[in-house]
């Protein structure tokens, strides 16, 4: 039974927070790390499936840390499991449309849950169904190299935020996701497509070993603020959308959630959605005027009335927490309007750190990311201070289809993490978290 949601907790633009200021990082002034590894190519057609790679999620094997798997979401492709050399392992279909006038299954973030009822998960947001699906990680399976997941979604999961399909159908879904546990259940923070709600849902075992869920209550993010000249800004966006959350990242110490609202920033809050939400920083173009143009179906912006922030770039995208063993550690999000990721402190008012990008190296570089993650833990040789995968939207060499046109090309990059560390200056940490342990 699908819970009766509470009513929505709006947040004004009078609870944002002053930001200290930082002088901005130039191109040329952003290290650059490479690397060691990338997945096949996924193309966006109907030859490729329609697969478009979103986001990663690197699960962590409990005996043999070398056989772990990264599973990533490819939106109408489906799901793919990943082995650490980047070769393919599994290729899960998203489901078909239930009706001939229906959305199909469409991927589009994914996180993890360890020890759920005795088995660890991947937990999907389904974005053309308005559905989390579920999917068992079998530790033998990925250790003998072969497809390690399994559907255990609940065939009675209900829709996240529609009450029925004529509603699922105008694709104001499911969209982004992030899981978190406390002494009171497990659970999975959903956000919503071309909205600012974010849902909060209890995951609950149902009969046959499948999983299911109900949600408990929902936030509303604001989608217009006060500026400190008075006047009130919206984000420039096509007509009748607001400015959606997709990633999002619990501090599974903290019971906090980041969530990063692509054309605001990034939110910090309660992970339970009851207390205040707090804006921690803002992309650059925060605060810039825009024309929404038809013709183009682009936002063409107006003066630049500097009342953005220094770093992030929008879209503000993937965000990952790479955890020390001392309560510290970093919160990094992507910019994808300049294919960077910015590296925040984890502790206190998350202080910024400094930035990077994923260059050419061995492989090509990351573009556009969406979605990315981070582990401290040792995963074999090839990642024994640790890993980052990232999604790269624009993955190259180029390719054409039979009349010549450029295939949208997109894959998953893996870099380790020391490389990241000493071109930034951070912490290396392996012993001081263990993912399956919270």
């Amino acid at each position: 039974m699908r819970l009766r949601l509470a009513p929505p907790l709006v947040m004004t633009s009078a609870l944002l927070t002053a930001l200290v200021a930082a002088p901005p990082a130039t191109a040329d002034r952003v290290p650059v790390v490479t690397a060691r590894a990338e997945t096949p190519a996924l193309f966006d057609d109907a030859p490729g499936g329609n697969a478009n790679g979103d986001d990663p999620a690197i699960w962590v094997h409990p005996a043999k840390p070398g056989s772990s798997v990264v599973v990533a979401t490819a939106k109408e492709g489906g799901l793919f499991a990943y082995d650490l050399k980047g070769g393919q392992l599994q290729h899960v279909p998203a489901p078909p449309a239930p009706g001939a006038d229906d959305e199909p299954g469409r991927f589009n973030n994914v996180d993890l849950v360890y020890r759920f009822g005795g088995r660890d998960l991947a937990v999907v947001s389904d974005r053309g169904r308005d559905q989390l699906r579920f999917y068992a990680i079998d530790p033998a399976a990925a250790a003998g190299a072969r497809a390690p997941l399994t559907d255990v979604t609940d065939p009675a999961a209900p829709f996240v935020f529609n009450a029925g399909q004529e509603e699922v159908n105008e694709a104001r879904t499911a969209y982004g996701v992030a899981t978190w546990k406390d002494r009171t259940g497990v659970y999975a923070l959903v956000s919503r497509r071309h909205e600012t709600s974010v849902a909060l849902v209890r995951l609950k075992p149902v009969a046959g070993g499948k999983v299911g869920y109900e949600v408990v209550r929902t936030l509303t993010l604001p989608s217009s603020f006060r500026l400190p000249d008075g006047t009130t800004w919206t984000p420039c966006l096509e007509p009748g959308e607001l400015p959606q959350v997709e990633g999002m990242v619990v501090d599974a110490e903290r019971d906090v959630l980041y969530a990063a609202q692509e054309d605001v920033g990034v939110w910090r809050l309660p992970a339970d959605l009851t207390g205040r939400p707090e804006l921690v920083d803002r992309v650059r173009e925060y605060g810039v005027p825009g024309t929404y143009d038809p013709e183009t179906e682009e936002c063409d912006p107006g003066p630049d009335p500097g009342f953005g922030g220094t770093h992030l770039a929008a879209d503000a995208e993937g965000l990952t927490i790479y955890y020390h063993g001392d309560g510290t550690g970093y919160l990094l999000a992507s910019g994808q309007g300049d294919d960077t990721f910015t590296v925040y402190r984890r502790e206190g008012r998350n202080a910024y750190v400094g930035q990077f990008r994923v260059g050419s190296g061995r492989v090509d570089g990351a573009e556009a990311s969406d979605g990315a993650m981070a582990v401290n833990v040792p995963l074999g040789d090839a990642y024994d201070k640790g890993l980052f995968v990232t999604h790269d939207g624009v993955n190259t060499p180029e390719a054409r289809d039979d009349e010549g046109e450029v295939r949208e090309n997109t894959d998953f990059k893996f870099v380790r993490w020391d490389d990241i560390a000493r071109k930034v200056g951070l912490r290396v940490d392996t012993r001081g978290w263990d993912p399956r342990a919270h």
